[in-house]
């Protein structure tokens, strides 16, 4: 990683010492010449090597332990203080080697088949390449003119996906709606937030912003809350409605119903219900046509966010998870969580695109206008996010659509749903485990039972994270995580990477299973000599 003892002068040709550059007198009467920095046969070359080490790195990745174990500077302590003045001989094969030796090694392995801490970052040999050729290519669609052919094709790709998943046409830009593609989830519950924020504002005055009252659950991501504050709601403004076991921590239409007429009551203004379908501790889904029946005597934007489990609608026997999104304002999925697609890839659908241009819009300047559009409807995505410079991301959901068609992605989701399934059965027949929530999707929550003679559930809690501990020590995996809800901490193992197999979940349970008998055996021991 050190540069080079001595650099060689562009101009002069002459070395100085340590690779300073040396005085000289006059400069020659020589034209600078600037590094081709778009050479092909470079480009070709560093390729090859990229895409070799990668597939290396899939090769070989039931070789890393999925967690490294590294503590905080490890990465700084090893890495110069400053960037090299002058790049070393062969710098991009050098820092390929550093990746490999300094920098994996401190990286939780999120493509692991052993994996199952997270929603999956779903990658696939289409999606990673697409990302090449969008970097390669590396056009900037913010308007129609800036790249015609990058704000169509999202415009095609977005209605293929909403079709895909069996939305309604409304959403779609062939029913009147649209849908833009941007990175995150976290982007599209702000952008329709902003829209709902202006859409009521117009209609009760601005000065009443203070009024205005959002709605989500206690289960939904803390993202909504942190848009919320962005958008200028107040802090206590945002309604988290408390949901409870009994059922399955799904947002109650009563309790929302309840929330919303006391603020009514109390002169505040109803604006926005974030509603959740699979919500991230344990893939609960909020009943969406229940909670669109409450809010729309009051006028509320409700917004679904998928991030995670969006993607299981492709396939027919999920989308009854959906039933009434008919009359919802917009809904985004993470295509990159489940969907094949890599970071970042977020879809999202609007039923009116107006209210997102009004909110979001920008007077174009004339550098930004094309006489080719002009007399025409076209959409300039600058206007439907928060950002200008964006990604062509489009390029890499139409050809994963392409390459493994709908029937491929069904495949994918199904796969993973039975691996999780069979996981389920194992925990179910181990009498020391219960499964704690419904398993909807690919997500299985479950925990030791809390046993009478160990404290019953005053110690239940202790027992589960020292076996979560225990879990997650072994080196080779598996990687888990854990949710505390209702007052219960449980494990989550979510299958989901693309190179998960049936041995590596069966493999993940007998350690679970291993580990639960060295903590059993430790509280009778404990318990005994009481």
């Amino acid at each position: 990683m050190a540069p080079p003892a001595q650099c060689l002068d562009t101009v002069t040709g002459a070395t100085g010492q340590n690779g300073t550059v040396p005085v000289i007198g006059h400069t020659p009467e020589k034209k600078m010449q600037s590094p081709n920095l778009l050479d092909a046969d470079e480009f070709r070359r560093q390729g090859h090597q990229v895409i070799d080490f990668i597939a290396e790195y899939y090769g070989g990745m039931g070789d890393y332990p999925v967690h490294p174990s590294v503590t905080p500077g490890f990465l700084r302590n090893r890495l110069p203080s400053e960037a090299p003045s002058r790049p070393e001989p062969d710098a991009f094969s050098s820092a390929l080697k550093d990746v490999r030796d300094i920098i994996l090694p401190g990286m939780t392995h999120w493509q692991s088949p052993r994996h199952f801490a997270h929603f999956p970052a779903s990658s696939s040999t289409v999606g990673a390449l697409r990302e090449a050729l969008t970097a390669g290519i590396n056009v900037v669609p913010f308007t129609w003119a800036a790249s015609p052919a990058a704000a169509e094709l999202e415009m095609v790709v977005v209605d293929w996906l909403g079709k895909a998943l069996h939305l309604p046409e409304s959403l779609l830009f062939a029913g009147g709606g649209g849908g833009t593609i941007l990175g995150t989830s976290c982007e599209a519950i702000l952008c329709t937030l902003v829209a709902a924020r202006d859409r009521k504002l117009a209609e009760i005055g601005e000065s009443r912003i203070c009024d205005l009252v959002v709605y989500c659950s206690d289960q939904t991501h803390f993202a909504f809350r942190k848009a919320a504050r962005i958008a200028g709601i107040k802090r206590d403004h945002c309604r988290a409605i408390h949901t409870c076991h009994g059922d399955m921590f799904a947002l109650s239409p009563t309790e929302l119903q309840a929330a919303m007429q006391a603020d009514v009551d109390a002169g505040l203004v109803p604006l926005f219900l974030c509603a959740t379908i699979g919500t991230t501790q344990t893939t609960a889904v909020d009943p969406i046509g229940e909670l669109c029946a409450v809010t729309a005597p009051h006028g509320v934007w409700v917004h679904v966010d998928a991030a995670y489990a969006g993607s299981a609608l492709v396939c027919p026997e999920f989308t009854y998870v959906i039933d009434g999104v008919e009359a919802v304002d917009s809904f985004s999925m993470n295509a990159h969580k489940w969907l094949l697609t890599n970071n970042d890839c977020c879809a999202m659908w609007v039923k009116k695109p107006s209210a997102l241009v009004a909110a979001l819009g920008t007077e174009q300047e004339y550098i930004l206008k094309d006489a080719a559009s002009e007399g025409h409807d076209v959409v300039d995505y600058k206007d439907w996010n928060m950002t200008l410079t964006r990604r062509f991301r489009a390029l890499k959901m139409w050809l994963v659509l392409r390459c493994y068609g709908i029937q491929g992605l069904r495949d994918h989701i199904r796969s993973h749903v039975r691996m999780a399934e069979a996981f389920e059965e194992m925990v179910r027949a181990d009498e020391r485990f219960e499964v704690v929530t419904d398993r909807t999707f690919a997500l299985v929550c479950f925990r030791l039972r809390p046993q009478d003679k160990f404290g019953g559930e005053k110690t239940a809690n202790d027992l589960n994270r020292g076996l979560l501990e225990e879990v997650n020590a072994v080196t080779s995996g598996p990687y888990m995580s854990a949710a505390n809800v209702g007052g219960m901490f449980m494990l989550r193992c979510a299958v989901g990477s693309t190179l998960t197999e049936e041995h590596h979940v069966d493999d993940a349970w007998k350690v679970v299973q291993d580990r639960a008998s060295v903590i059993l055996r430790k509280m009778e021991i404990i318990y005994t000599s009481k």
